[in-house]
């Protein structure tokens, strides 16, 4: 028998237009609506699916470049994740739900108060995604717009007074003696007074003690995103190739950084991000992957399309066939995504090449990629299980034909190796994450 894996789901589209600019649009489903994502969770519930995170940016860029992000529906629109959370809950009894949050955009007396009351009524089941997104911060105000590491102080600053006002009740604060009338006894309560460099709030919190605490995601890569993971969360989601020496190098990183604030390893699960293409044969895998390699105009129209919302320039308006002038790319562009659009084809390959080389797809069964059986992307989460790793994410929109095509052969198999649970804890999705 395997070793159990953790299982999530990570919403990459967001709240918004689930299956826009694909064939399954032609569902006909509301993405305004909750009821496609219910149905989706109820059926990652019953595939013993631990949690999904929702991805949230709430920014639509520069003002500049808007229509580049909302003209296909990469960028926008999306609704607000935390909002969406309590149909979840509603539609499922187990499975974790975490919404993105950023600091820069919540109070942190406000955010414990909310936060509180969705783990209350989800039963324990509430998470929450903490990014630093330096992009968004001018949406909320001139002073929440930070460099890089001044956005993890920051955050660290929040989360650490959020959880001060959560532990503001004491276990025995709650009395609820009918006999005496006493409800709440207040000498074992807590004052809260935060003075720091980014926030003066008083407490203590008017909300109820928790049974467990939220369950904190994050999916920062840098050393400083890294060291937060090892001393705030309890699940970090890791992007590093799916090598045995690079995730060994990246686990180590983080529990490191686990070790250096005082916690145990094992406090924080790693899960590695994958968006599989399950095929029925090894000979389908092999023809999308031959495929792949020459790419018609319309599937080169479409990475483009997404490259242009992500890079905030218009790629689809210059000539595939010329060489790309990184003039084009204005200073919003990040050099680390310029970089992992050019890649290691250079400054003088033409645009076809670098559109070419993201459509080109790899093989499960050789490591080269992604597409295949669901027996051997079993074998590759068997793999990584050997390497210590706690489990995998599996990414991609939340309409109900994703989840099938991809979870249909693939669940069967993994619950017949012992890798993916049958059963949950009880005790919402700290309770799962701890199971083993």
């Amino acid at each position: 028998m395997s070793t159990p894996q953790h299982f999530g789901w990570f919403l990459a589209r967001g709240f918004g237009p689930q299956g826009w600019g694909y064939p399954s649009v032609d569902w006909d489903y509301d993405w305004t609506r909750p009821e496609i994502y219910q149905e989706a969770a109820r059926t990652l519930e019953q595939a013993g699916f631990d949690l999904v995170i929702i991805e949230d940016a709430p920014s639509l860029g520069s003002a500049d470049t808007i229509d580049l992000r909302v003209r296909h529906a990469f960028g926008g629109p999306k609704h607000d994740p935390l909002l969406l959370a309590p149909y979840l809950f509603q539609a499922t009894r187990h499975l974790g739900v975490v919404p993105t949050v950023n600091p820069a955009a919540w109070l942190p007396y406000t955010a414990a108060r909310q936060f509180a009351t969705l783990q209350h009524l989800s039963g324990q089941r509430l998470g929450l995604n903490v990014v630093t997104d330096t992009g968004s911060a001018r949406h909320f105000s001139d002073a929440a717009q930070l460099g890089h590491d001044a956005a993890y102080d920051r955050a660290e600053e929040w989360l650490a007074g959020i959880r001060a006002l959560w532990r503001s009740w004491d276990a025995d604060a709650l009395v609820a003696d009918r006999e005496s009338g006493v409800y709440a006894d207040g000498s074992h309560m807590r004052a809260v007074r935060h003075r720091g460099e980014y926030y003066a709030f008083d407490g203590p919190l008017n909300a109820l003690p928790q049974a467990t605490e939220p369950a904190i995601v994050s999916p920062g890569g840098s050393g400083r995103g890294l060291g937060f993971a090892g001393a705030n969360s309890d699940v970090q989601l890791a992007l590093a190739p799916l090598h045995e020496a690079s995730v060994r190098a990246y686990r180590a990183k983080v529990h490191d950084a686990a070790r250096a604030a005082g916690r145990d390893p094992s406090d924080v699960k790693i899960l590695f991000a994958i968006q599989p293409v399950i095929t029925p044969s090894a000979e389908e895998a092999d023809r999308i992957v031959a495929a792949s390699a020459h790419p018609d105009d319309a599937a080169l129209l479409q990475i483009a399309r997404k490259q242009s919302s992500d890079l905030e320039t218009d790629l689809t308006a210059l000539d595939p066939d010329r060489p790309l002038d990184l003039a084009v790319f204005g200073a919003h562009v990040s050099e680390g995504s310029i970089r992992r659009l050019i890649g290691d084809r250079g400054e003088d390959a033409p645009l076809r090449a670098h559109l070419t080389a993201l459509a080109r797809a790899g093989r499960i069964a050789d490591r080269s990629g992604f597409v295949g059986t669901a027996e051997e992307f079993a074998d590759l989460v068997e793999e990584l299980g050997d390497w210590g790793n706690d489990g995998v994410l599996l990414w991609g929109d939340f309409h109900p034909v994703t989840l099938h095509r991809t979870l249909d052969e693939l669940v069967p198999v993994l619950r017949r190796r012992g890798l993916l649970r049958r059963e949950y804890a009880e005790g919402g999705l700290q309770a799962n994450l701890r199971a083993f």
